[in-house]
């Protein structure tokens, strides 16, 4: 509850005057702050709608089990905030008793997920497992406070397990929290910590609400709230007084702990602010926040010392794909922030090359058909039975990226590198939303997306080449009048996804137009740049699909870098359903986009939010895309 008057007074000197208790409530809430891991919620969070809000989950991560010794942590992410504990000592069984609360919102991020890592101070730390807690099945559970047991799966095969973790969760919906934020006041206010206020603590507590007409109303704001006439509030009577200001003219002003200014938003956002603000805890460790992602937060202290030196930048949006070290994407599934993997020496590369304007001359002279025909010798390369070998060492190092379970074929059938790469999935492992609506059109790959409503769109918030149009894209035997304005999204596949790309939308195939051309990176690094044209200048192949509910669309699958080929399994004339697959690209990264006729589609509202904030969507084959504006059936529900 903080310090009482009597340990104060014999921290300070013998000749010293005592600070006033509104100093020393101030100095608590102070000390308060400090210890809740850095404040980075309240004082920076988003306005959450009153209807949005579900709640405030209190999450501790109390202890493990593991399969070996080593110094472990662990990291709590939901949506684009990480948190992590301390570092265990070496042993199996850490315990590391953290906590943090988080904001529950209703259309918001709910699957809260677990890492540990075994720590490497030094570089970068190693995943060795995660689990994911649903907190909505949480609220469901009348429980004062959840604990449980929970595997933790491995990253490379979620199916196996590599230790246990126990975590407990607690949360309170809108109506607790709003009791609780009383209690929480006083508490902290309660100087001789009898449960009630006199009229000095309530003063005190007027005061540091910051609110100069209270200030001057408190004896009659006392008697107001002292409704039994017994010379003190009780936890109740503040909580009715709180409540019923509220309504007719807020008492509080500033938030007493870290001196925002209140009442930009409402009522609710005041509450949950200060409710973060005031927490004042179990006695646990309280996390670490300020982390975008896991893997951010298990960087050891060689990363951490880039950064001050700003040779590195971790954050999203446009520059994160072109002056950034690392790629983040927003996670569809879980709707959290996660890190693309890609080696560092690969980055600085790439920024020379795509990021200056030596590097254009490089293009201009010579490195197009070097490009070009390392594509081809790595092609090769990987049709080779050698190249099997290189199969382990793929997946180890994007061993939380590839899912071996959903695999179709076991590992050691494969024969080559190249067959692994175009591997196929079990059936169901990729399920079709509304697969009987065809007014729904639903995601083309494995991929990171971005959607925009018109070219001018693209260019300004994504694709930064001079020279980039539909017209150029398509080129002249497959483009239209109709789709010159149209809709774009762009599926970008990396080199650990699932590389066969399915029929977006059902109709029937009328053409394919191949087009020659280099074999840029699709990496956003390039995309971003402003010294190529990546999309318009690449290799790729054209295919047109007439359909009764999107009128034309254009479904170009387009080469890159160490792409061998781009093979179709469909051919003009016939009729393809939503879902089906499509083809394939051979090793690399690559990217498909899809053009639609103007007006033709309503791209979901969370793939547009995030292309607005230049941030790619991680998603998955058969995912809902959009719906026809051209449809008058049923209405679409939520992605949720």
């Amino acid at each position: 509850m903080g310090h009482s008057p009597s340990r104060q007074n014999a921290c300070a000197g013998a000749g010293d005057p005592l600070p006033s208790r509104f100093a020393r409530f101030r100095r608590r809430l102070r000390l308060h702050r400090r210890h809740s891991g850095g404040g980075d919620d309240s004082a920076s969070a988003k306005a959450i709608a009153a209807g949005e809000f579900a709640g405030i989950a209190r999450i501790r991560i109390v202890k493990a089990d593991m399969r070996f010794k080593d110094k472990f942590f662990a990291c709590l992410s939901l949506g684009d905030r990480t948190y992590r504990t301390e570092t265990s000592d070496n042993t199996q069984r850490p315990v590391w008793d953290s906590e943090k609360k988080v904001i529950v919102e209703t259309n918001g991020p709910h699957i809260a997920r677990i890492s540990v890592f075994e720590t490497n101070r030094f570089s970068k730390s190693t995943l060795v497992g995660y689990c994911e807690v649903d907190l909505f099945e949480m609220l469901t559970k009348d429980l004062d406070e959840h604990s449980e047991d929970l595997p933790l799966l491995d990253p490379s095969s979620p199916n196996t397990t590599v230790g246990s973790i126990t975590i407990s969760c607690y949360i309170e919906d809108p109506v607790e929290t709003e009791q609780s934020f009383a209690r929480r006041v006083l508490a902290i206010v309660d100087y001789n910590e009898d449960g009630t206020l006199s009229l000095s603590e309530f003063s005190d507590l007027m005061k540091a609400f910051g609110n100069k007409l209270a200030v001057a109303k408190i004896e009659e704001l006392f008697r107001q709230a002292d409704t039994n006439g017994d010379g003190i509030v009780d936890i109740n009577e503040l909580a009715s007084l709180l409540a019923d200001q509220q309504e007719k003219e807020p008492l509080i002003s500033n938030c007493p702990v870290c001196g925002e200014d209140l009442g930009k938003y409402d009522k609710i956002n005041d509450m949950i602010h200060m409710t973060l603000c005031f927490d004042e805890g179990t006695g646990n460790q309280i996390m670490t926040g300020g982390f975008l992602t896991d893997k951010q937060a298990s960087y050891g202290w060689m990363f951490k010392l880039s950064e001050w030196a700003h040779f590195s930048t971790y954050d999203v949006g446009l520059h994160s794909g072109s002056a950034a070290s690392h790629i983040l994407v927003f996670d569809r599934r879980t709707k959290r922030i996660v890190e693309e993997v890609i080696d560092g020496k690969i980055v600085l590369s790439m920024r020379a090359l795509y990021q200056s304007k030596v590097g254009l001359t490089l293009i201009n002279t010579g490195v197009k058909d070097i490009l070009k025909n390392l594509s081809e010798k790595q092609g090769k390369k990987m049709n080779s039975p050698d190249s099997a070998k290189d199969i382990p060492k793929f997946l180890e190092l994007f061993k939380d990226q590839i899912n071996m379970d959903e695999v179709k074929d076991p590992i050691e059938s494969f024969k080559t590198f190249n067959e692994f790469f175009i591997r196929g999935l079990k059936p169901g492992a990729r399920p079709i939303a509304y697969g009987d609506q065809d007014g729904i059109a639903t995601c083309a790959a494995d991929s990171r997306l971005m959607a925009f409503s018109s070219v001018d769109e693209s260019t300004r918030l994504w694709i930064k080449g001079r020279k980039f149009s539909i017209e150029g894209l398509l080129g002249t035997s497959a483009h239209s009048n109709a789709l010159s304005n149209g809709s774009l999204v762009i599926f970008r596949l990396a080199p650990q996804d699932y590389h066969r790309f399915h029929v977006p939308v059902s109709g029937t195939v009328e053409k394919f137009v191949e087009i020659p051309g280099c074999l840029y990176t699709v990496n956003p690094i390039a995309v971003n740049s402003k010294y190529c044209n990546v999309f318009t200048e690449n290799k790729r192949v054209v295919s047109i699909i007439s359909t009764s509910e999107f009128g034309k669309v254009a479904f170009v699958a387009i080469g890159a870098t160490m792409v061998g080929s781009i093979t179709f399994l469909k051919n003009e004339g016939d009729y393809v359903q939503k879902g089906d697959e499509f083809g394939y690209f051979s090793f690399g990264g690559s990217t498909v986009i899809c053009v639609f006729e103007k007006d033709a589609i309503q791209f979901d509202a969370d793939l547009v939010a995030n292309s607005e904030r230049s941030l790619e969507t991680l998603v998955s084959v058969g995912m809902t895309l959009g719906v026809s504006k051209r449809n008058s059936g049923p209405q679409v529900p939520e992605l949720e």
